[in-house]
């Protein structure tokens, strides 16, 4: 597996990694799984400098497969690779491209991974060539609309894309308390996660609900607005009990992958705002409140009338599990093995 992800700051791709390792090696306590990197210890010399075109192959010679789980495969084809897209937005924020659900297009200058670090200029360039190339055995998605988007924009075949849902750590779990008056943002301040939208719809809130806060945790900076609180980064442990008794966690995305936060609130039971993301709506499976991405008074008039229902929201989450995704990502290896 590639274990890159590990060497950079705290995001969703580096929680994917982590988590589905360590289910990996305990769901199948036979199989030998390895987390490679030429930026993880000691760094690599000679010829195993040029990474994805030497170093890797040379690391693999006694594995049977490569997951890579951030964009990338080696250059060279020599084992079965497991490709891993989580979404699109490396192309779609960056160009303009017009988002899936005809919900116009977005141009961001700084596009990002899923609550992580800035994605370079030569990931987006690399990925498509590895995918034309045939240098994959088969593509991994976090969700349906991924798949779908992944054979439409790049071409690729639909039998050779899999779509394995993510799931939240068990970390997150209800914890005892009154619901309290503040509504909760969890994500990266970047411009495809729509704030600008949130942060409308909270003054009009304000309007009827005086003593209502918004609580914004993640990485980025925002302007000062009356009732608004940003928390910037706070350790995991401290997220379940912010589910927990929110009035209401707000997810307005333009696009995602797959939308991990929300999982993670349904799971603590909190009531769920997203938008129509084809992905969010995936994730929720009819369990969060679901408002146009842009549209300011339907998002203020949602956040007003949620109201509690943490036996649904738990009893989604309750479908997904490290586990799950775990034996599901076995499979597709088993089948990249079998088509060698």
């Amino acid at each position: 597996m590639d274990g890159t992800p590990l060497a950079g700051p705290g995001g969703g791709i580096r929680r994917y990694v982590t988590e589905l390792h360590a289910a990996l090696v305990r769901e199948f306590p036979e199989d030998e799984f390895a987390l490679l990197s030429d930026q993880l210890g000691q760094a690599p010399t000679g010829l195993s400098r040029y990474w994805w075109l030497h170093g890797l192959n040379q690391k693999l010679a006694n594995f049977d497969l490569f997951h890579g789980t951030d964009f990338s495969v080696p250059y060279l084809k020599r084992k079965p690779a497991v490709l891993m897209i989580h979404d699109l937005s490396p192309w779609r924020m960056d160009s303009g491209l017009p988002l899936p659900d005809g919900q116009g297009s977005v141009r961001n200058q700084n596009p990002d991974r899923e609550g992580g670090g800035v994605i370079s200029p030569r990931v987006r360039q690399r990925t498509p060539w590895l995918i034309r190339l045939r240098r994959y055995t088969v593509i991994l998605t976090p969700s349906e609309a991924i798949k779908r988007e992944v054979s439409t924009f790049f071409g690729a075949a639909a039998e050779d894309v899999f779509a394995v849902p993510l799931a939240a750590s068990e970390l997150f779990r209800p914890v005892a308390g009154e619901r309290s008056t503040y509504f909760l943002f969890v994500g990266t301040m970047v411009p495809r996660k729509n704030l600008t939208t949130l942060l409308r719809a909270f003054e009009l809130v304000r309007k009827k609900r005086p003593e209502a806060e918004l609580l914004i945790v993640g990485r980025g900076a925002g302007s000062e607005q009356p009732g608004v609180k940003y928390l910037r980064e706070i350790p995991d442990t401290d997220l379940p009990a912010l589910y927990s008794q929110a009035a209401a966690v707000c997810y307005p995305s333009l696009y995602e992958g797959f939308g991990l936060p929300v999982l993670e609130a349904l799971q603590c039971g909190a009531t769920v705002i997203t938008s129509r993301d084809p992905a969010l709506v995936e994730t929720g499976g009819g369990a969060t409140i679901q408002v146009e991405a842009l549209d300011v008074k339907a998002w203020a008039e949602a956040m007003l009338q949620a109201k509690p229902d943490p036996e649904r929201a738990i009893r989604r989450a309750a479908q997904f599990s490290w586990s799950l995704t775990a034996k599901l990502t076995r499979e597709v290896y088993q089948e990249a093995i079998r088509r060698g």
